[in-house]
């Protein structure tokens, strides 16, 4: 986050503040909602009120967006009454064995918004439930209670899908659903309660639960009434498969529903470029109203941006049951334990601070390192003997920059250098995410801008060609994957026997990650020091496979690592090449 995007979330936090704190002074013409529904949903409201340092800008917002609901919708008391009352009827699982629990005043307050609201047609307004809090905050307890509650009191046909990325996580959840229903029913007279799957016995009602994860075959010609996906931020989108699939099928088959609910529980992770981190950026932008969508209900529980990790403070705000269902000194141990390994310390960060975290242990070139392997570098120059070189292209169409490396390696001092341009076109900047640091570049001449919406093939082809008049080309490496049309234009300019495609594979790479990491360390090798590079170079982490063979990839997909895998490309052909 920069310091521009921190500021700003300061500012929301202290506008926030001072809004909650009068309303606060004229509660008493909400008692339909607060008193005369629960007391504890006013304790709540009036416990962050009373100590705004205490919560996060979210859970501030997200108190400002039940009043504004209520001066807009109707709300149904009743409803609301009749779910905590069920809730407080049924036993969960806990330490000292099943039994019932009474809810939190935190937990009245979600609840609350979930099934208090209604359209003008008597409907629930709430279709989107965000619920994102630490571990142990009994998130997934709270979560099956409401697919108890569809079987036995929604639709007729209720279709309640317990989801999630794996067969043991989604058994957690919907486990506690079975023993639950055992509970409720001892003698097995009503439910027939099987491994994965639970229905009426008799044909009182058609209604159902069943557990699912992200590997099953048949979701196909489902009726979800509601869906339940159990740590969602743990889904990663990989080659060939959406880490949102098996939560869009199941959204996907609710039309024919009134009242359908999506429930989204989880804690974050480590995953930064998967499907769920972009959904909580839009429950972010509705929270703070730049979104209109009234049908989604956010509880984000995390520090505030200037939080230290090791303060007790920011540990109770991102744990609202601290000292509840999680021990008093849990926090301290874990810190304390995270102190010993990046490992443990991205576990505490991830699980407990309730922040997508990078494994620091994995980052591959830090930025002291570019900085110093980084200087002023021009193949180009007049007056320079023509080097022997090798070249390296990998092409975006109009989403982002293409990237052609050149790298010369000197017989005389044993060092590599190599330079980077950096190409995008113009038609595509308006609009861009990174409109504005793409700008800056082209204007001090980092970026090349080509006409047009999409990359103009020529620009490149034409720079190769120059390149080859100042370097001796010895090979030119390309993904044979997205590169056939300026191969094809190279190739017909005379560069045909020197185009090799390189398979962008992981055991491909680990030799090439090897020795630039060498030779970066040991003085061998340098870098222009174009600003492209370092941002590259700063976006990458080493992923490594099964064999432990390793791979630049990006920390979040909206980020660019195009000339570090260039840069990779010329040490691979340098590798390979014989003479």
């Amino acid at each position: 986050m920069t310091e521009e995007e921190k500021q700003s979330e300061r500012e929301y936090k202290k506008e926030a503040e001072d809004r909650l704190k009068t309303l606060c002074h004229n509660l008493s013409i909400y008692n339909y909602a607060l008193d005369n529904t629960d007391v504890r949903i006013r304790e709540y409201i009036e416990s962050v009120a009373l100590d705004t340092e205490g919560h996060n800008l979210y859970e501030i917002l997200g108190i400002l967006r039940f009043f504004y609901l209520l001066d807009k919708y109707t709300w149904n008391a009743k409803k609301v009454k009749m779910f905590f009352k069920f809730y407080e009827c049924l036993k969960f699982n806990g330490v000292n064995g099943r039994q019932s629990y009474k809810l939190t005043p935190v937990q009245c307050f979600q609840f609350a918004n979930i099934m208090g609201f209604e359209d003008k047609d008597g409907l629930r307004l709430i279709r989107d439930a965000y619920i994102f809090v630490p571990r142990k905050f009994s998130k997934t307890t709270s979560a099956s209670s409401l697919a108890v509650y569809d079987l036995l009191f929604g639709d007729h046909n209720s279709q309640a899908y317990i989801g999630a990325n794996s067969y043991d996580q989604a058994k957690i959840c919907f486990d506690e659903i079975r023993n639950i229903l055992f509970s409720l029913d001892p003698n097995g007279r009503h439910f027939r309660i099987n491994r994965e799957k639970i229905t009426f016995k008799t044909r009182e009602r058609d209604s159902l639960i069943q557990c699912l994860t992200a590997n099953a075959k048949t979701k196909d010609g489902l009726n979800a009434s509601l869906v339940i996906m159990d740590e969602f931020a743990q889904a990663r989108n990989t080659a060939g498969k959406n880490g949102s699939d098996l939560k869009n099928t199941l959204t996907s088959s609710m039309g024919a529903r009134k009242e359908p609910l999506t429930v989204i529980i989880t804690t974050a992770s480590e995953v930064l470029d998967g499907p769920f981190i972009h959904e909580l950026e839009g429950v972010m932008k509705v929270l703070k109203g730049e979104v209109v969508n009234d049908t989604v209900f956010g509880a984000l529980y995390m520090p505030d941006v200037d939080d230290a990790e090791d303060d007790p403070h920011t540990w109770r705000k991102v744990q609202p049951h601290l000292g509840i269902t999680v021990q008093n000194n849990y926090y301290e141990k874990e810190w304390q334990r995270s102190q010993l390994s990046a490992e443990n310390k991205m576990t505490f960060r991830t699980k407990l601070l309730n922040i997508f975290a990078e494994n620091e242990s994995r980052t591959w070139i830090s930025a002291s390192l570019i900085k110093d392997i980084s200087l002023h570098i021009d193949f180009t120059e007049s007056g320079r003997k023509r080097p022997d070189a090798m070249v390296a292209i990998d092409l975006s169409e109009s989403d982002d920059f293409s990237a052609v490396s050149t790298g010369v390696y000197s017989y005389e001092d044993k060092t590599f250098t190599f330079h980077t341009a950096y190409f995008f076109p113009r038609g595509a900047l308006d609009g861009h995410p990174n409109e504005r640091l793409y700008r800056i570049w082209a204007e001090q001449g980092h970026l090349i801008l080509t006409e047009g919406d999409v990359i103009d093939y020529n620009v490149i082809r034409d720079y190769v060609l120059y390149l080859n008049a100042k370097v001796r080309i010895l090979g030119i490496g390309y993904d044979p994957w997205k590169s056939q049309e300026l191969v094809n234009a190279l190739a017909a300019s005379g560069a045909k026997n020197v185009l090799k495609p390189l398979r962008q594979t992981y055991g491909y790479f680990t030799a090439p990650v090897e020795s630039f990491e060498h030779g970066a360390k040991t003085g061998h090798i340098r870098i222009d020091d174009n600003p492209i590079n370092a941002y590259c170079f700063g976006n990458a982490i080493l992923d490594f496979d099964n064999l432990e063979n390793c791979k630049p990839i990006k920390i979040r997909q909206t980020q660019k690592i195009d000339g570090v895998i260039t840069v990779l490309m010329c040490v691979r052909q340098f590798i390979d090449y014989e003479r």
